[in-house]
């Protein structure tokens, strides 16, 4: 019986959200775990220091296609014994394991949150009002990990590099051409981030957010209608509707704080509004509140920021 972990590795590093998936399926197993990936990553021995006892990759898979994937992560589960298997619950991850789940005949239980507690793993539903506890009664289960929810392990050691070499059929999928959105911290593995809406007035002003942001080390992000006007890129929309985040501060300044925008980030651990409205129903969703002038508001935190650094 073992654990297994999908990982993603398309970029020129481990993501964060990798390590995390990877730490989270050792401590379940309580012990060393088998990593899977594709592509052309290379460093995968460092995940020895996350729990992962050996790594499994399978070079010749370049091209993002779930039903490859899903027959690469099924035979690998098959071969390794395997009783549990975790992924993170990105875009990948949200192809790729129920289809993983439907092959295996598996329980399958999306958007896990931590460990079990008697054997029920917590996952948040209707937009993280509520949370379920799920027991999955199947012989073999299927994980997805939600971003930022464990603490990445550095236990140190080096895994095992070892090539998949098996038939995985050709990929239905073509992919044309790349563009990454954008550089800096990706939103999804962000722990801290600083987010705008209207309240800015217009993109002219959005210097100031982007100065706290740097100061920070944080990623930059905004509401709908912001995205909408094209003040910000689309890929920086935080909300139902845009990405959903879950960082360890998240600072909101001018922004309302309607329904929508506040299912993307109230599974932040940490909110601070700055508003100039004490009504905004952001501030009922807020550990922290500043009621004030953004514009005046802003160049304080700047200055606390830089005073902060230089103390460091």
């Amino acid at each position: 019986m073992s654990t297994i972990v999908f990982i993603d590795t398309r970029g020129e590093k481990l993501s964060k959200a990798a390590q995390e998936a990877v730490t989270y399926a050792s401590q379940l197993a309580g012990g060393p775990v088998t990593a899977v990936t594709f592509g052309g990553a290379q460093g995968l021995e460092s995940l020895g220091a996350q729990g992962a006892g050996k790594v499994i990759v399978a070079r010749n898979v370049t091209t993002l296609d779930s039903q490859q994937l899903t027959r690469l992560v099924a035979d690998v589960a098959s071969k390794e014994n395997a009783t549990t298997i975790v992924c993170v619950s990105d875009a990948t991850g949200k192809a790729l394991a129920p289809r993983v789940a439907a092959r295996l005949k598996a329980g399958h239980v999306a958007g896990v949150t931590g460990l079990p507690e008697g054997g029920l793993f917590r996952r948040n539903v209707f937009s993280g009002k509520a949370r379920a506890h799920v027991q999955v009664t199947s012989a073999v289960k299927v994980l997805s990990l939600m971003p930022n929810s464990v603490a990445i392990a550095h236990n140190g050691g080096t895994a095992a590099v070892e090539e998949y070499n098996g038939d995985l059929g050709a990929a239905r999928i073509t992919v044309k051409e790349v563009r990454k959105a954008g550089s800096g911290i990706p939103l999804p593995e962000a722990e801290l981030v600083v987010s705008a809406g209207r309240g800015m007035k217009g993109p002219e002003h959005w210097a100031p957010v982007e100065e706290l942001a740097n100061l920070l080390g944080a990623a930059t992000a905004c509401s709908r209608p912001v995205a909408d006007m094209h003040w910000r890129p689309h890929h920086e929309h935080v909300g139902q509707t845009g990405v959903a985040i879950r960082p360890n501060l998240y600072i909101a300044i001018g922004i309302s704080g309607a329904i929508q925008h506040l299912a993307g980030v109230n599974q932040s651990k940490v909110i601070c509004v700055i508003n100039k409205d004490p009504e905004a129903p952001f501030f009922k969703a807020a550990d922290y509140g500043i009621v004030g002038d953004a514009f005046e508001v802003l160049p304080k935190l700047i200055d606390a920021a830089k005073k902060l650094n230089a103390e460091r």
